[in-house]
């Protein structure tokens, strides 16, 4: 699920610049162009797991030293919670997989919903199931290693405590259901944030297309003598005249790359066709002469770009 690439959200194309990401919008519902695992959800999982695990386990061992409990050892206790939550945070991508596939539709057509709750009970079950026995493997290891027996039943019984885990792994499964939800939509809000601040694609003739309300200029790259970056839009200045357009200054950059446009500072594209001279200055940046006598400063970190 990561990785550079193009976004779809129904209506056209945008890069994301990060994840790549396809809407397929349903209302509401997002789809991702080939799987792959998304850390930020996961790292948010095993944060608030560890958080908890902590606060269990330390609960549970002072009240076992104060006779609210049985006695236990320290060690059993960290063990007991910190297995749950390996298994947690191991199986929280497949949980992101079966989102992923099967999100849940936000029109109320209950065909659609039976459906996605449907699948999404059975994923729930079968979650439980692999999460009590990788945790179960992980403390019978444990135990082994310390020299302890260990056993899963509650005097023998088997079902309550099954029971007693399958009901946690519901709420479980749920909520990092609804967090891979959740970051699914924001990636689609972001690609569709930077698919708005997109500048114009180039016209047949290259010229680049700057809207001012009602009134459309025609620019054509080579009267431009620099780009620069102002906030979410960029100042384009052709002879005497700045132009305003929406957009990002890496976005322009990568539009005029081919027209021979370098960057000579973090906010700042050169023509290097308008260039007649420039010189270092004493701090090591860039003193730029254009052709029409205009002076322009560029950074020393793109000193050598200027100069290749």
């Amino acid at each position: 699920m990561e990785g550079q690439g193009s976004v779809t959200s129904g209506d056209g194309s945008g890069t994301n610049g990060g994840n790549s990401v396809t809407s397929g919008w349903r209302p509401g519902c997002w789809r991702l162009g080939g799987w792959r695992i998304q850390w930020a959800p996961i790292a948010m999982i095993a944060i608030v797991g560890v958080a908890v695990a902590v606060l269990n386990a330390t609960s549970g061992i002072m009240e076992a030293q104060t006779g609210g409990r049985p006695p236990v050892q320290p060690a059993e206790v960290w063990l007991w919670e910190f297995s749950s939550v390996f298994m947690v945070v191991a199986l929280s991508p497949a949980i992101g997989w079966v989102v992923w596939r099967t999100p849940p539709p936000l029109d109320r057509g209950a065909p659609n919903w039976l459906k996605a709750i449907g699948i999404h009970f059975a994923a729930a079950c079968i979650y439980s199931v692999v999460h009590i026995a990788g945790m179960v493997a992980i403390r019978h290891a444990g135990y082994a290693t310390a020299g302890w027996p260990y056993d899963f039943s509650y005097q023998g019984d088997y079902v309550m405590p099954f029971l007693y885990e399958w009901r946690k792994d519901l709420l479980t499964y749920l909520s990092n259901a609804v967090l891979f939800w959740a970051w699914g939509l924001w990636l689609v809000y972001t690609a569709s944030q930077v698919k708005q601040n997109a500048p114009p694609p180039l016209t047949a003739d290259d010229r680049i297309e700057i809207r001012d309300g009602a009134r459309v200029t025609l620019i054509e790259p080579g009267q431009i003598a620099w780009v620069e970056a102002a906030g979410n839009y960029v100042e384009i200045h052709v002879g005497g005249a700045t132009h305003l357009a929406r957009g990002t200054l890496a976005a322009f950059e990568e539009k005029l790359a081919s027209r021979g446009f370098v960057r000579i500072h973090r906010s700042r594209l050169i023509n290097r066709a308008r260039i007649s001279a420039f010189k270092p200055t004493p701090s090591g940046d860039l003193e730029i002469t254009l052709d029409d006598g205009r002076m322009i400063a560029g950074s020393r970190r793109f000193r050598a770009a200027l100069e290749s």
